[in-house]
């Protein structure tokens, strides 16, 4: 004797499924009519590097027929999703629907020409450090119940002071006074949001326009006068012997440096912490329920504490990326709002590190396809390719990859009675 569960839909959830296959319909039009119609010759993905002492590795694929058979797929998905639906597939049916969009848009780009794309994934992989690390300092606070908006200043914070004591000293001591800013500016909105019950989103707009005046008051009056203090030395690639081998993935994960490194190590480090650990079982229990952990024994107050400063800390080793992993040299708000993007992707990674780490990938793909598009010379103005990575922003904030549940006590002040 069998049993037939029916799964009965909200109609918000309805909703939701009838507007994914609009928008792969939709995608499937675009694809036909822009990428496909009228496109001529051959595109090709170099899948190593010139430099490298490997095969010649390269796919082939004639633009307007990939096009074709690209939008003739999504066309099938969004048919059925109208149609049945894909039930709690849809959301892995629409991931994939955009790695194939976004397939026939290079091949479009790069039709009668070539390109390396490996190269492009090894430099998503780079950008995609500063918002990883943005977002791992969100899981931090967050799963402790403290929102901190203030992660775009601390990597500012951390960009700056990386670059003057780098300048003065060396890049290893500007790297760990970095880090040392970061936890000042988050041990700051710790005192503000927990102790004084500040509302969180105001203690950090506050931490950002503060950092953002400073850091541009004194690069102003030091910086710009004294350009020695401004050129500290960068940290170089480190190229892993035996796995920067591997074909394709050696320099895509296996030549970097040790702020990439870095953000593996600590997405591992907090992932297992969080989910293996009594001191992570404890911050999960306080985000959720804070009374409860409270009347277990848990000291609350200096669980809090210690997330957000370490968090920060996080997020200062992020903004020495900027400076000491990149350019060697500070500019004014040269973080470009990488912070925000970072909670954007704790949001899209439902506060997981390894969520986080994901969704900073996509973000990190979005930036640098703008760079590897310039170069094609694609029709697309140069100011919509630069807002390539804010789109699939505001596109993930929007919940078109579903409702994501933050930590039931998230920015709710604590006072123990």
């Amino acid at each position: 004797m069998t049993t037939v569960q029916e799964v009965v839909q909200s109609p918000g959830e309805l909703r939701r499924a009838k507007a994914i296959g609009v928008a792969l319909l939709l995608l499937a039009a675009v694809v036909a009519i822009v990428f496909a119609n009228g496109t001529i010759g051959d595109s090709t993905f170099r899948l190593a590097k010139i430099t490298d002492t490997l095969p010649d590795l390269a796919l082939t694929v004639p633009a307007a027929a990939t096009s074709w058979i690209v939008s003739g797929v999504l066309a099938f998905l969004g048919a059925v999703q109208i149609s049945r639906g894909f039930g709690k597939k849809a959301n892995l049916v629409l991931g994939l629907s955009f790695l194939l969009f976004i397939f026939a848009f290079l091949a479009w780009a790069a039709a009668d020409n070539s390109f390396s794309f490996i190269g492009m994934l090894e430099t998503t992989v780079i950008r995609a450090v500063p918002i990883a690390l943005g977002g791992l300092s969100g899981v931090m606070c967050e799963r402790v119940a403290v929102i901190n908006i203030g992660i775009e200043g601390m990597l500012l914070g951390g960009a700056f002071t990386g670059a003057l004591v780098g300048s003065l000293t060396n890049k290893w001591i500007g790297l760990g006074a970095a880090i040392l800013v970061g936890g000042v500016l988050s041990s700051l909105l710790a005192v503000l949001a927990i102790r004084y019950r500040v509302d969180q989103i105001i203690a950090g707009v506050v931490i950002n326009i503060l950092v953002l005046g400073l850091t541009s008051f004194l690069s102003a009056q030091i910086l710009v006068e004294n350009p020695e203090l401004n050129g500290s030395d960068t940290f170089r690639s480190i190229r892993i012997p035996l796995l920067a081998d591997i074909p394709i993935l050696g320099n895509i994960f296996f030549n970097h440096s040790i702020f990439v490194y870095g953000t593996f190590i600590l997405v591992g480090f907090v992932t297992w912490g969080l989910f293996r650990t009594k001191w992570g079982l404890r911050s999960r229990a306080v985000g959720e329920h804070p009374k409860a952990a409270d009347t277990l024994g848990v000291n609350v107050y200096r669980l809090r504490y210690l997330n957000v400063i370490l968090g920060g800390m996080i997020a200062g080793f992020g903004g020495a990326w900027f400076t000491l992993g990149s350019v060697g040299s500070f500019d004014e708000n040269m973080t470009g709002g990488r912070g925000f993007i970072g909670l954007a992707a704790m949001i899209f990674g439902r506060w997981h590190p390894v969520g986080a780490l994901g969704a900073a990938l996509v973000f990190g793909f979005a930036d640098s396809l703008q760079g590897k598009l310039a170069i094609l010379a694609t029709p697309i103005p140069s100011e919509f390719l630069a807002m390539a990575p804010y789109i699939a922003t505001v596109i993930v904030v929007t919940g078109v990859v579903g409702k994501a549940r933050p930590p039931a006590a998230d920015g709710q002040p604590y006072v123990k009675e």
